[in-house]
């Protein structure tokens, strides 16, 4: 079949397509006419996903990854956020919906999630490509409840984000609760053992203390080194003749005995060589040589009893210093000790003190999170009642209904030309009966003039045997 014997088909069977095509479109206007019109309200929602949080402060990393988005759109189509919809409304309330909930589930089950189900069925959410923009829809057929219940959605999905971020956080603060119970428990036990063990050595180990004591000890070893050295130098001079102990020979009086002995002497020679032994003023000058000689022996001793007690005073004080610096010593390191226990305690308390700290900081970031009422989801653009029906949209449907009329007449012409086969041309009756054409009617002549009104394919009929 060729495109000109179709159109001969068509053009034929025009009063079929087109009365085909009117049922069409006439049905299709009577079935919007009938349907009841629904009217959609849309409300959009904007997410911030880079602003730091308030109290972390800091972008949360799961604000930016790539499911977010479709994860915020799960959760508005939820359950959840249509339940809390059904108490923003209060439809759970409404008599007239309590009683269709009876009759379709025998007062089964749950009420709100029976009109959380029915909120769903007409909920439309459509996350933008390009943006951070969530478009929420709702279709019913009250506008003014269209409206309502899509800005009930958005407020209840921006109150279920908020719960969804405080519910951990009040859990954690329970728990934190605990832990910060714990840790000042803790925390008051090392203070009290660092207390108790200061109170029982009735001693503040100090770095300044531990220094006097170390300097202390140093003294006395000075001492001890130079006690010894006296000792030792006073030892070597008793083994040396008295007469030869520096004392006795840098001694003045010592000097001034000598020289007076050997002035006296010298007199005694010349009263020797001039008066004679017997003579008074001789003896009287060995008299006085002699006195001075026997002081000076008493002076000589006298030092060197001195020399010799200093070397024993040296001794004595040479074993008082090293017991002392045996005492020192030993006070030192019990003070070190001492030092070093108390480090251990305040080791102890600074680490108590650190996870109390610790442990406070994240109860308070906790309980300001559990008590929080931000969330990064802001209402962009509210749903307003809309003025015209977004269904049955007639003009839609009605160009859908010519083109589907168009196609059922076209094909209902070519059913019944399939079943009722007629010769539209002179190319195609050639073609059918493999003769040519001997003469061609005008098809301006009456049916009547036209071979008496006859089918022509009854002529040619013959001529075809």
């Amino acid at each position: 079949m060729t495109i000109h014997q179709l159109l001969l088909i068509l053009w034929a069977r025009r009063k079929l397509i087109l009365t085909v095509f009117a049922g069409t479109v006439g049905l299709a206007l009577l079935v919007c006419l009938v349907m009841p019109r629904q009217y959609t309200a849309s409300a959009s929602v904007v997410l911030d996903v880079k602003s730091p949080d308030p109290i972390a402060g800091m972008v949360l990393p799961g604000l930016m990854a790539p499911g977010y988005m479709a994860t915020q759109t799960d959760i508005i189509q939820s359950e959840r956020v249509a339940q809390r919809v059904v108490k923003l409304l209060k439809l759970d309330e409404n008599a007239e919906l309590r009683e269709k909930w009876a009759d379709a589930t025998d007062s089964r089950g749950s009420l709100t999630s029976w009109l959380a189900d029915l909120l769903e069925r007409k909920l439309d959410v459509a996350p933008s490509r390009e943006s951070n923009v969530i478009s929420i829809s709702y279709a019913n057929s009250d506008p003014a409840m269209a409206a309502a219940i899509a800005n009930a959605f958005a407020q209840a999905y921006i109150d279920t984000t908020i719960d969804l971020r405080v519910e951990p956080a009040r859990q954690y603060s329970h728990w934190f609760d605990t832990q910060l119970k714990d840790q000042r428990d803790r925390l008051e036990q090392a203070q009290r053992a660092l207390s108790d063990y200061q109170q029982k050595n009735g001693i503040l180990v100090t770095d300044e203390r531990l220094d006097y004591e170390s300097q202390r000890l140093n003294d006395l070893s000075a001492q001890l080194t130079q006690v010894q050295a006296q000792t030792t130098e006073f030892s070597s001079k008793q083994k040396l003749n008295p007469n030869t102990l520096p004392e006795v020979v840098q001694s003045p009086l010592i000097s001034s005995l000598k020289t007076e002995i050997a002035q006296r002497e010298s007199k005694l020679k010349e009263l020797s060589s001039n008066l004679g032994e017997n003579h008074p003023q001789y003896r009287s000058a060995i008299a006085e040589l002699n006195e001075l000689r026997s002081r000076l022996r008493q002076e000589t001793d006298t030092i060197a009893a001195s020399v010799k007690t200093a070397g024993s005073a040296g001794h004595i004080r040479e074993s008082e210093i090293a017991h002392a610096m045996d005492l020192q010593k030993a006070k030192l390191l019990e003070l070190r000790k001492q030092r070093d226990d108390i480090a251990v305690l305040r080791r102890d308390v600074e680490s108590a003190q650190a996870a109390f700290d610790a442990v406070s900081q994240r109860m308070t970031q906790t309980r300001l999170e559990a008590q929080s009422v931000q969330t990064n989801v802001s209402v962009l653009t509210p749903a307003t009642e809309p003025l015209l029906p977004s269904n049955p949209r007639i003009m839609r449907n009605l160009v859908i209904a010519a083109f589907l009329g168009t196609l059922a007449g076209i094909a209902a012409a070519l059913v019944v030309e399939l079943g009722q086969r007629r010769i539209r041309s002179a190319d195609y009756l050639a073609h059918c009966l493999g003769v040519p054409v001997l003469v061609e009617l005008d098809s301006g002549m009456p049916p009547t003039k036209r071979l008496g009104g006859r089918n022509l394919g009854s002529y040619l009929l013959p001529f075809a045997r």
